[in-house]
């Protein structure tokens, strides 16, 4: 089955309404299958080494698709295969370059490509974005290293690949990897018109008080209707810290009041969270005072990063924002902190 095929069933079948944009990045998507579907030529006993196929960076808006035209494109390739978050993906090279070292190796990159160049021919990545030095110093020879052994990689981003690690430290040190993507892959902007994700939304309130089983109920509704059931740990690395998100998926993690705010997190955390998510669940805000400061001050400072940030926020709380903060050194801070609560839930905001 072509993805053309897969696409139209899915819209004949309703799950998918037929979208212009979509169309167009099709021929592309078809373009990596049939190149892997094509058998690997033989030379007498000897199998010759595939010629290259380039790899699709699809970017544009949030909700405009790329993930599940990827998830298409994904579940028909026939061939060794991985689809990963991209943060997730650098958690996992970090972790196998932790244990290269261990065995005393000079470069501890080289076995971890080797083995993943290894194991796979497609390599699909959901929501490519560099956000910390570290990462940005080790892709470009990973990447180098895998499209050298014939792995092709399909990836979707919220930004053109000139944008990568925009205004990040040392990014002249960055940018032959940017050069690398624009010749070993088609780039594609998907400029859709509209925001499905959004759509799902529409209609939908997004602060639920008090906490109890309709708020409960209300934010599994909207959860499912998003993750359309599928979720993944995902853990941002923060100079050095562990920023982990308990339920993410496609752009929308999951998470309660103590996983964020009940932890020594600081501005940094909340900035990278920020700028790895697009729509955060957040449930069970307490009732903040003095006997949780900490807390409260952490909180504020999350608002503050996911209001820059125009994340969208669907929470349950003890209490509706003027009402959450009323006694303790602060309240008159927070008054700014209700006055974002309360306008992240307007609908202009969001839009």
């Amino acid at each position: 089955m072509t993805v053309q095929d897969a696409y139209q069933q899915a819209v004949a079948a309703g799950t998918l309404y037929q979208d212009s944009a979509q169309l167009a990045v099709l021929p592309e998507l078809e373009r990596v299958r049939a190149a892997l579907a094509a058998p690997v030529k033989r030379s007498g006993f000897f199998r010759k080494a595939p010629d290259p196929i380039p790899g699709l960076y699809m970017w544009g808006g949030v909700g405009r698709g790329k993930s599940m035209l990827m998830d298409l494109l994904y579940d028909l390739v026939d061939a060794p295969k991985q689809r990963r978050h991209f943060h997730a993906f650098m958690q996992w090279v970090h972790a196998e370059m932790t244990e290269a070292r261990k065995k005393g190796v000079d470069d501890a990159l080289a076995p971890v490509a080797a083995k993943l160049a290894d194991e796979v021919r497609f390599l699909a990545f959901d929501e490519m974005q560099i956000s910390d030095i570290t990462d940005a110093m080790l892709v470009g020879r990973l990447f180098e290293a895998l499209f050298a052994r014939g792995v092709v990689v399909v990836t979707t981003s919220n930004r053109p690949p000139d944008d990568l690690y925009k205004d990040g430290l040392n990014r002249q040190l960055f940018t032959p990897f940017i050069a690398l993507l624009k010749e070993k892959m088609v780039v594609h902007e998907l400029a859709s018109e509209t925001d499905y994700r959004q759509d799902r939304l529409a209609g939908t309130p997004s602060y639920f008080a008090p906490i109890d089983d309709t708020a409960r109920q209300a934010i599994a509704d909207i959860w499912a209707k998003l993750s359309n059931g599928q979720s993944e740990t995902l853990t941002l690395h923060v100079k050095g810290r562990q920023v982990e998100l308990p339920s993410y998926h496609n752009g929308v993690a999951k998470a309660k009041f103590f996983d964020l705010c009940g932890r020594p997190l600081g501005a940094a955390d909340y900035l990278a969270l920020a700028d790895a998510v697009r729509v955060l669940i957040l449930e069970d805000i307490p009732a903040l005072s003095r006997h949780n400061f900490n807390e409260a001050k952490r909180f504020v400072t999350l608002i503050d990063a996911l209001y820059e940030a125009k994340v969208q926020l669907i929470c349950s709380a003890a209490a509706q924002p003027e009402m959450l903060y009323v006694e303790g050194t602060g309240t008159f801070e927070f008054e700014r902190t209700a006055s974002r609560l309360r306008e992240m839930q307007s609908a202009d905001w969001v839009a």
